[in-house]
């Protein structure tokens, strides 16, 4: 068992195409992992196993392995850059105690790396800084610095320098011990020399050098005492100082290199295990109740302590189902069983293995720290925790994105509507922002994902994985209802046919929430006109109608509901009778408090050259977008915007034409926001025609 200390769990993000899993592909090859190297462009990455990820050259779904440098275990995670994927991100992020951000030396900060930095950010990751693709044109590594001061409000703390500047990069400074790293041209990593630093860089790196000291002595109040007064820190004091700035995110550690030429990546390896922490130095996870509300106690990072671990995901491939979990506490080994505090169920555990990409590493036990995959579990789900029986605690649970886009299936081969089943329930449980559906009245399978790119893989992945062929609608938009005016009224459900009945007077209130408050009820009945007993089936009435809106049927987001007052029969009166009353008083009551269409609004960032920034502005205003903000780059300008998902599909067709082929974009969800009334008239017509069609 490896001594916790020379733990580290640490997870690579960056935008899409900034080398990430280049990166990952070459710290596997140093720390002797695999032996020879996979390219990401010829769709040969170890990490990018899914047909989908060879073929796109992007990754899809955060891939695990284990290697060790200089006697320090690496748990890493490889993670999708397209923010269609942004979940697997996040998911990671929650069982990582580090991180290595990675940025492309001549795109800079993109907006895929703001949102994974500050997904970082509110996961309190510690992190280090990998400036990549430093031979590339246009590559310009303190211009990138400055991008992560200006556009992310990080502090980056510059460990190494490039020598010489795109093709005639060959390797970098040593900020710290003042050394050059020279590489040849073999494209070896091993065929290296140390060096006295080029004449021409020497003031530059005391400048640097002079910055990283004063940064780091900070941390030190009796170290920043003698430098003050003329005393040079050693160089392990300096590390010291680095590591706890690093871990309380004062700052972040900052090399630079190319992955690719295989230039610079030793000192990054040496950063993750100089600066970032063990699992015994970030905070420990915190216990809720079965509700999710913190009990103020913690999983205390231990081997002695009860087992305990988080289901962070769930995989099925042609071994199995794979449960990957990070355990926090105790040990766990073959044979033993565990409770899943989710469902109150025990399993046995029987096979359990450490992750390379697709493959796997048979193990007979693991500890706290580790990140490995079990075999064959039953009824675990993304989030679930894992615990001993005679010790039962629930972990924070994860919080997911809701999807904002949809389309409706059907399978070509109407024989294959089983065989569709299993597959949506299996891709289902490994991706916790992808949903399905079933049309009530049309009979559709309803997909439903984060964006068009999203869902194109999901059906990709059931025609090649599967077998299933679909035929695919067109993609729909998850519009939702809210009311603008508070309404008050009473409803009475009664009847009356012989025997005993059913009766329920209810006065209530409705009122517009404040957005993003979901659905509220309180009672302030006052007395026994409404016994306190039939309170949770009003609730439970109107909740229940929150999914279906008065204007076209659409959920219902952000309203309250008082009970005011009403009245009860003593032997007609019922909670299933107190639920239809207040079923029959929403449908009744919304009509008149002013419903209102709201539809997603998306964040955009689009990148384009200097020449097309009008034609790029002028689209995004005729697709009803609101400008943010405009960014200047070396290569081109950003423009920020927010812009309704409506209008968005197909935009990256219409962007590569106004760009010739150069523009780039990103985009996720930002907020719902009321729809002009023409669009709103248009939705409700569109809607009602299509389920009136539906029911013929």
């Amino acid at each position: 068992m490896t001594d916790l200390s020379k733990y580290r769990n640490i997870g690579i993000f960056a935008h899409v195409d900034a080398g990430k899993t280049t990166t990952t592909e070459r710290i596997l090859k140093l720390t002797g992992k695999i032996h020879r190297v996979g390219e990401v462009h010829d769709g040969a990455s170890t990490m990018d196993f899914m047909d989908q990820e060879a073929e796109r050259g992007i990754t899809i779904q955060s891939a695990a392995t284990t290697c060790f440098w200089k006697d320090h275990r690496f748990n890493v995670i490889d993670t999708p850059g397209h923010v269609d994927f942004t979940v697997e991100v996040y998911r990671s992020l929650k069982v990582l105690d580090g991180g290595v951000g990675v940025f492309c030396g001549s795109g800079g900060v993109e907006p895929q790396s703001e949102t994974n930095w500050r997904y970082a950010n509110e996961s309190e990751v510690a992190r280090i800084i990998f400036v990549n693709k430093l031979d590339r044109m246009g590559a310009d590594f303190l211009r990138v610095v400055g991008q992560i001061k200006k556009v992310l409000g990080a502090n980056p703390l510059v460990m190494t320098l490039p020598i010489g500047r795109e093709d005639e990069f060959v390797g970098v400074v040593d900020v710290l011990t003042r050394q050059a790293f020279v590489w040849d041209d073999s494209g070896l990593p091993e065929n290296f020399e140390i060096k006295e630093i080029p004449e021409d860089m020497v003031d530059l790196v005391e400048e640097y050098r002079e910055m990283m000291v004063e940064t780091a002595v900070e941390q030190d109040d009796d170290l920043m005492e003698s430098y003050m007064e003329g005393t040079e820190p050693s160089i392990e004091e300096l590390k010291r100082c680095i590591r706890k700035g690093t871990i309380n995110l004062s700052f972040f550690p900052t090399f630079c290199g190319s992955a690719f030429k295989n230039k610079g990546m030793q000192l990054v390896l040496d950063g993750v295990v100089d600066y970032l922490p063990c699992p015994t130095e970030v905070e420990p996870q915190p216990l809720t109740d079965e509700e999710g509300t913190a009990t103020g106690e913690v999983a205390t990072v231990s081997v002695t302590e009860p087992f305990r671990a988080l289901a962070f995901k769930i995989m099925d491939d042609r071994f199995g189902a794979l449960t990957f979990i990070r355990i926090y506490s105790g040990k766990l080994e073959k044979g033993m069983t565990i409770m899943n505090s989710f469902t109150g169920k025990t399993e046995r555990i029987g096979r359990m293995v450490e992750m390379h990409a697709d493959d796997r590493n048979e193990i007979d036990k693991a500890q706290a720290g580790d990140i490995i995959a079990i075999v064959g579990m039953k009824n675990v789900q993304t989030g679930h925790t894992l615990c001993d029986p005679k010790h039962p605690c629930t972990l924070e649970p994860m919080v997911f994105p809701v999807p904002v886009i949809s389309i409706a299936v059907t399978p070509k081969d109407k024989g294959a509507s089983e065989k569709l089943g299993v597959a949506l329930g299996k891709m289902v449980a490994e991706d916790p922002s992808f949903l399905v559906e079933t049309d009530q009245e049309t009979g559709d399978t309803i997909l439903k994902g984060m964006g068009e790119l999203h869902l194109d893989i999901k059906v990709d992945i059931l025609k090649r994985t599967h077998g299933v062929e679909l035929t695919v609608g067109a993609p729909q938009v998850a519009y939702r209802e809210t009311i603008t005016q508070a309404i008050e009224d009473s409803y009475t459900h009664k009847k009356q046919s012989g025997g005993s009945g059913q009766f329920g007077k209810i006065d209530y209130k409705i009122i517009p929430g404040e957005q993003g408050s979901g659905f509220k009820f309180t009672s302030k009945v006052v007395g026994g006109n409404v016994p306190k007993e039939f309170w949770p089936a009003v609730e439970k009435g109107f909740n229940f109608m929150m999914d279906i809106g008065p204007l076209a049927g659409f959920p219902v987001l952000d309203v309250e509901v008082e009970l005011l007052d009403g009245a009860y029969h003593a032997v007609d009166s019922s909670a299933i009778a107190f639920e239809i009353a207040a079923k029959g008083a929403f449908r009744q009551s919304m009509p008149k408090a002013k419903p209102q269409l709201l539809e997603p609004i998306m964040k955009v960032d689009v990148f384009t050259p200097d020449d097309h920034v009008g034609d790029v502005i002028g689209d995004l205003n005729r697709r009803r977008g609101m400008i943010k903000d405009q960014e200047a780059g070396l290569t081109g300008v950003r423009v920020k915007s927010d812009v309704p998902l409506a209008e968005m599909f197909g935009y990256i067709g219409q962007l590569r034409t106004m760009t010739s082929g150069r523009g780039q974009f990103s985009m996720e969800f930002s907020h719902y926001a009321p729809c002009p009334n023409n669009v709103a008239e248009v939705v409700i017509a569109e809607t009602k025609a299509k389920d009136a069609a539906a029911k013929k």
